[in-house]
This record gives C-alpha cells, structure tokens and sequence, in this order.
C-alpha cells in the first residue's frame, strides 16, 4: 500500500525567533519529525513526505538551511512545492542538488506511486500573497495528465482553489483556479487535490474533485466568522496528514497530531 505524509506550512524563521511573536515553529517542525519517526514503525510502508509550501516565513536563505537541517533527521525521503512565504531564487539554491527539484524554471515536478501518481505545481507569484499558476504550469499539467491516461491523480499545490469560509485567506487562494479545476474536471480518472496556505484541515467537493486543505506543523489560521474579527493565528496543536492508498477505497487520509502521547490501551 503506498502512502505519503503532507507536512505543510512550516514557516522557519532563524533560530529563537518566533513568528509574530507567538509561534514557535523552529520546536514545531522538530517536533513533527521526531512525531512522525516515532509513529513509522506502526503505519506501515512510507514511500515519503510531501511539504506543500511555506517551508520557511521570509524565504531566507538561513531559514532553507535551518528547514533543511531538520528534515535531515526524517526518516523518509522528502520534496517539496513553493508557497507565498518562499523564494524560488533562494528556495532552488538550497536544494539544487535534490532529484525532484528542476534545473530551471517553476518548481513543477512528478512522483509515480505506482496505483496513483502526484503532481506537484508551484503557485508560487513572487511578491504576492495570492496564487498563481503560470502558463508553464498549465502545459506541465497538461502533459502530465496525459501521460496518466485515466490512473487517479493527486494534485498537491500551496493555494488551494475551495473556499475556506475565511475571508480574508479565501482572498489569497489561487486566483486562476478555475482554469486548474476544469482540466482537472477532464481527466478521465479519479482527482483529488490537496494544498495547504489555510493551515487547517479542511476537505470539500467541486465537482468530482475531492480538494482537501491540510493543517500546518505549527499555528493554525484563527476560524472567527465575527463581523469584528481581526484576522489572527491561534495556537492550536499542530499536525501532519498522511495519506494512504487502500485497495477498494482508494486514497485514505488520516490527520496525525504532533506530540507525545500515552502508550495505546488494549479495548477491553
């Protein structure tokens, strides 16, 4: 059964720092890696993690390091897409050297997990907080598409196109999404999308694709519908998804909090 873990929004800032002074996302990320490595004995084969954007707060080149530092201690091979807070310029010299990272250009690339395969498309618009997918991406998706003939699908991006009911993160998904949503609706297979910016697990259903949103290792987005909100992080418990092919069912996705638990109890 293949399986990968979508670790998002991570958001390292240099050691000591905290993110507008609240989130410590440097211990977060630590703490997701050592969370995840402690569970892999039970989960069963792995192939690898997938981080869907926001690997750092300022896209800093110190920040990629520090990122990169951490998750050499995971126990799985790793690649990654681009988020609003990256760099391309910074984020591709930290990781010139890895298989999944393109000599040039948007960060697009593909993994084959054998009974589906994953997309990976960079949304990244430099300087802006919203998405964008660029005509590469579109030819990138296109051709991969093709390729796949009518096998299922994951497409993992930073912005996602559902809308949260947040507005002021909804204000920032990915502005050509639709243009996205219909070759998706196209393709003869099974689609699922999955992103991350929200920081919040959230799962809906634009036509026959599944888009899910997944929580951030770190803080999550405050869900306040208030007319007076202030738009706002809230500290709640960080978590990775994983996701998990099943034969009959398809991809599974579980949401696995960070941290240290109690040892599993026997049912009576």
């Amino acid at each position: 059964m293949p399986a990968f873990i979508q670790i998002s929004d991570p958001h390292i800032v240099p050691e000591g720092q905290l993110v507008c002074g609240q989130s410590d996302t440097v211990t977060a990320l630590r703490a997701a890696v050592a969370s995840i490595n402690a569970r892999l004995p039970a989960l069963g084969p792995v192939d690898c993690a997938i981080v869907t954007g926001d690997l750092t707060d300022d896209g800093r080149s110190e920040e990629y390091a520090l990122f990169a530092e951490i998750m050499a201690g995971l126990d799985l091979p790793w690649l990654a897409i681009p988020g609003n807070h990256d760099s391309h310029t910074a984020m591709r010299a930290a990781f010139a050297g890895a298989d999944w990272m393109p000599e040039a250009g948007p960060i697009h690339w593909l993994r084959d997990f054998g009974p589906f395969a994953v997309i990976g498309l960079d949304t990244l618009l430099d300087g802006a907080h919203h998405g964008w997918l660029a005509d590469e991406g579109f030819t990138f998706l296109d051709r991969s598409l093709r390729s796949f003939g009518d096998r299922p699908v994951v497409v993992v991006t930073h912005h996602p196109w559902m809308q949260s009911g947040i507005p002021a993160m909804d204000a920032d998904n990915l502005r050509n999404g639709a243009a996205l949503m219909d070759r998706l609706q196209a393709h003869p297979g099974p689609v699922r999308m999955m992103s991350g910016h929200v920081h919040r697990a959230m799962t809906g259903q634009i036509g026959k694709v599944t888009c899910q949103i997944a929580p951030s290792t770190a803080h999550a987005v405050h869900r306040d519908l208030r007319a007076d909100a202030i738009h706002s992080l809230i500290l709640e418990p960080g978590a990775v998804t994983l996701h998990t092919w099943v034969e009959g069912a398809g991809l599974v996705s579980d949401i696995l909090p960070i941290g240290r638990f109690p040892s599993p109890s026997p049912f009576d």
